[in-house]
């Protein structure tokens, strides 16, 4: 089965993100991780059977590592203020390809093509809870069905459940009761705090993702 497998993506530019790992990183270090994570990520989407890699991309790319990996995939512009309506640009965006979506952001290095590849596989639509309350994956058979997000609140410690709420009220009819049937995916622990991200890099110590915390910890002693 061929799916789009959609991750959504901010150019690794320091001082615009990762921005709550500093303190203790610098902007420089925390842009560093960063492009360790979206490289790490774009490794396992394009080693994943039947995905169309397409980044939603944020920003302009400086650095040549991520614009050569970048290179591999299709790159669309990220379109809308708030991050609920680039999601929902986004989806709209890759609706044109005909194809399941399995969408994905940059915060979770731990992932395999193995776990991508199983977590396309759904009827309706998949969610897969963060940690942190949030979600890390959103499956939809039908993108156009994104058009949910727009009244869910997003980066909030509920924002997961009131996501799986809004995709199982979705109706199909005016007046039909019945929502998406949603299939729950493995839950992820995402990249945002130092914490996160010593847990997540223990995970996938051979990661670039790892060997990036590493060569920042060794420098700082």
């Amino acid at each position: 089965m061929r799916f789009c497998l959609l991750i959504m993506a901010k150019s690794p530019v320091p001082g615009q993100v990762k921005t709550r790992l500093c303190p203790p990183l610098t902007a420089e270090e925390a842009a560093d991780v960063a492009a360790a994570s979206l490289l790490d990520t774009l490794d396992a989407a394009l080693s994943t059977p039947g995905a169309v890699p397409v980044v939603a991309l944020a920003g302009v790319v400086r650095r040549e590592d991520v614009r050569d990996a970048l290179a591999e995939c299709v790159v669309i512009p990220q379109r809308g203020w708030t991050f609920a309506d680039r999601l929902v640009h986004a989806h709209a965006d890759v609706a044109r390809f005909g194809m399941p979506v399995l969408q994905i952001g940059m915060d979770t290095p731990q992932v395999t093509p193995e776990l991508l590849e199983s977590c396309a596989e759904f009827d309706e639509a998949a969610l897969g809870f963060a940690l942190d309350g949030g979600w890390w994956a959103l499956g939809l058979r039908d993108p156009r069905r994104a058009e949910v997000l727009r009244d869910v609140p997003m980066s909030q410690a509920d924002t997961g459940l009131r996501t799986l709420e809004a995709l199982q009220g979705w109706t199909r009819t005016p007046g039909a009761p019945d929502g998406l049937r949603v299939r729950n995916l493995p839950i992820l622990s995402d990249v945002d705090t130092m914490v996160d991200a010593r847990a997540v890099a223990a995970q996938v110590p051979h990661s670039r993702f790892a060997a990036t915390l590493t060569q920042i910890a060794a420098v700082a002693r």
